[in-house]
Order: structure tokens, then sequence, then C-alpha cells
């Protein structure tokens, strides 16, 4: 089975919808997608996923699954250097959070008391049990850290969702610290990330990440990533993201 996790266009967070930019993305992004043999779409509820997947639902004629727990990842914290204000999980200062080893262990990044006070793993549970049971119904049982193929097969599924829920998936898919991608990995968006089973013995199956946060989309359009997803590469430089 194929999983193709897409982040919503250009945001406008204002008016939970997308920028300018964003609504070619989506068109950029439907072309791609609608040429993919698909079994299955499911959509966050917000307006910038609804919104990103709207093109490529027309082109096909399709509708999808509204599914509450894709949302964008919802437990805000307090940051240790803005502690006066609610922040998200996966916007930390490096020098705030990489000094604590638990942040990187699968079984323990929730541990910390910025964490626990905020009641991170409680979301994270309700978001991966939700994609379990999705999994399931399409064939796949999570037993331990892998999953049992009760119907194996190529289907390909797509989420439009969000940056902070996408790394929530991604992290129970591997069995890794949604910590160390939330803060390691940068999906632009309308980004494409796609994650495959791998059934080596009968009946075990494993997902492999084969491309992340993939715009070949955008690119064959000659558009460049929109760049909100990430911050400044050098401090110096004024006309880039800073916070």
């Amino acid at each position: 089975m194929k999983l193709l996790i897409v982040r919503h266009g250009d945001p406008d967070y204002s008016i939970d919808s997308l920028t300018e930019v964003g609504r070619k993305e989506a068109e950029f992004l439907a072309e791609r997608l609608a040429a993919v043999e698909t079994a299955a779409y499911y959509v966050s509820p917000l307006g910038r996923a609804k919104d990103t997947a709207a093109p490529t639902l027309q082109r096909v004629g399709r509708e999808a699954l509204e599914c509450p727990w894709l949302r964008e990842f919802r437990a805000p914290i307090r940051r240790p250097d803005r502690p006066e204000q609610e922040s998200v999980c996966w916007d930390w200062l490096p020098q705030d959070w990489a000094g604590e080893p638990r942040f990187y262990l699968p079984d323990r990044w929730h541990e910390p008391e910025i964490f626990r006070a905020a009641g991170v793993k409680e979301q994270y549970d309700w978001v991966t049990t939700q994609f379990d049971a999705l999994l399931e119904h399409h064939g796949y049982k999570r037993e331990g850290n892998l999953y049992r193929a009760l119907r194996p097969s190529s289907d390909t599924l797509v989420f439009f969702c969000h940056f902070g829920v996408e790394c929530v998936l991604l992290s129970h898919l591997l069995n890794a610290s949604p910590m160390v991608l939330w803060h390691g990995t940068c999906a632009a968006p309308s980004s494409v990330t796609t994650v495959v089973t791998e059934e080596r013995r009968p009946g075990i199956a494993s997902f492999r990440v084969t491309a992340f946060g993939d715009t070949s989309h955008l690119y064959v359009h000659g558009q460049s990533p929109a760049f909100s997803a990430r911050f400044r590469e050098c401090h110096a430089n004024e006309d880039e993201r800073r916070d």
C-alpha cells in the first residue's frame, strides 16, 4: 500500500485558506495527483487543507472523507523562551530542546514537563489510534512496531493535511520521535511525502518513506516552493523569514 501525505499549499492563516501562490500550488498539485489511481482521499477539516484538496477532487470527480484527527496537531505548549504565550510543538529554538536526550527517544520524547503539562502525548495517542483504525480498515493492523498485512494491496491513499500532524503520522509509522521530525525536516507547502509498505515475509508489513516533501509538481511549472515553511538560512539574510 502507498500513502501520499500532502501538506496544504502556501497558507493565509488569518482566514484559514490559501494565498494566491497557494492556490496556484494546489492547481499544479492537482495536475500531478489526478494521474494517480487512488483508492481513497482523506482531508483535514481545516480550510487550508480543504482548499488544497479541492482542485484535485474536482479533476477526478471524487470526494474526500473529512477526518478530525487530520487537523493540524493541537497541543499548545509554553516554549522556554516564550512562557507567556502558547506555541506549537514544532517551533522550539534549537538551543532549548537539543540538550534534552529524551526528546530523541521514541519511547520517552513526551516525558519533559513542558509536554506533560500540555497533554501532548494524549493528543499524539488520539491521532495515531485513529490513524491505525483507518489503516486496519484498509487491511493493515498494527501489532507492536509492525503491521499485520490482513489484506495486502497496492492501493494508494491520499491525505491532505498539515506539517505538524504529518510528522506525527510518520513518527508512528517509523517508530521514531516526532520531536526529531518536527525540527529536523521541512515539508514545503503543497509538498508530497510518499510512504510504502514492504512485506518481505508473508503477512508482516513495515512502512518506508521513499520521498519526503517532494515539490516536483512545482518545478515542472517553473515555480519555486514557498519559503513559508522555513526560517532564514543565515541570520543576516534580511529578505528571509525570521521570528
